[in-house]
């Protein structure tokens, strides 16, 4: 698992540098010397590591792969860079670096996410404009509706205004209340790329929306992991501030279920999502493994 996983980071890593990474020059340098640097600010590459590995479940080879890897990365990275922002979670440090807008300051961070965001869809759809197979053009283009919607209004942007707007006028969320902020803001974005590198490579619909329904339950407890570990973690370790939900006044799952109830509905839901990648019939052990590694995941 360990050895697979560096593997799959590495790879994912190359792809960046190759799809996402810009030369700085021209009068919008500082623009792309900011998105390199959030870019290449470390992180999981969870996305596009998932990705990949649900494509190679049915061995496709649609050329558009690596491109929206780099892409989802790049909207993941974009999103990051406006929740650290002062009008948002006010963060000073993510990954153990200076967060975007500490450094270039809160102007050019706002440039730097709607950049980033305007590239991923720029490059996306330069890969399936050079597709030269027909149902490799189609997929590629169904790839990239569901990565517009998950990443949309209906999903990862939806779940955020929810959370912003409860925030700003002190409304006390409830579990279900919690459950549609995780559902969008979090699940939203691990739906996606499981949905979209099945896609790619020609999977049944049935098997989409099995894997649609893994990312969800991944979403969810990924994000219920990142509420345990904000009052459960180290600092050092995590790359960011502990107790940052309760300097922002935000009720978290811990909040309304408690430490306890908190660490066993994260492991109830990742091994549901395990018995969900069991029944796709494939050769599911590597997301299998991943999966459960989110469970008591450190950082």
């Amino acid at each position: 698992m360990n050895d697979r996983l560096k593997k799959e980071t590495e790879y994912a890593n190359r792809v960046l540098e190759d799809h996402a990474v810009l030369m700085v020059s021209g009068s919008q340098k500082t623009v792309i010397d900011a998105m390199n640097y959030s870019i290449l600010a470390g992180g999981k590459r969870l996305r596009p590591i998932f990705m990949k590995a649900a494509y190679d479940l049915y061995e496709g080879e649609n050329p558009c792969l690596d491109t929206f890897m780099a892409a989802i990365e790049m909207i993941h990275t974009y999103s990051l860079v406006h929740d650290d922002l002062p009008a948002m979670d006010n963060d000073l440090y993510r990954r153990g670096k200076k967060t975007t807008h500490a450094v270039y300051g809160e102007d050019m961070a706002i440039l730097t996410g709607d950049a980033l965001l305007n590239r991923a869809y720029e490059i996306a759809l330069s890969a399936v404009n050079s597709c030269r197979e027909v149902n490799d053009k189609i997929n590629a283009v169904k790839a990239l509706s569901v990565l517009s919607e998950k990443a949309g209004i209906y999903g990862m942007v939806g779940g955020q205004v929810f959370d912003v707007e409860a925030e700003k006028k002190g409304i006390e969320l409830n579990g279900e209340d919690i459950d549609f902020i995780f559902r969008l803001k979090t699940a939203a974005l691990i739906e996606a790329p499981l949905m979209m590198g099945a896609i790619l490579s020609g999977a049944p619909g049935e098997d989409v929306k099995t894997l649609e329904m893994t990312g969800r339950k991944v979403g969810l407890a990924f994000q219920i992991r990142d509420d345990i570990l904000d009052v459960t973690g180290d600092e050092k370790e995590l790359g960011k501030p502990v107790f940052s939900d309760k300097k922002n006044n935000k009720r978290t799952y811990v909040d309304i279920y408690g430490l306890e109830k908190s660490e066993k509905d994260c492991e109830a839901l990742s091994r549901e999502a395990v018995k969900l990648l069991g029944s796709l019939g494939r050769d599911t052990g590597f997301l299998e493994e991943l999966v459960l590694s989110l469970i008591d995941r450190r950082k």
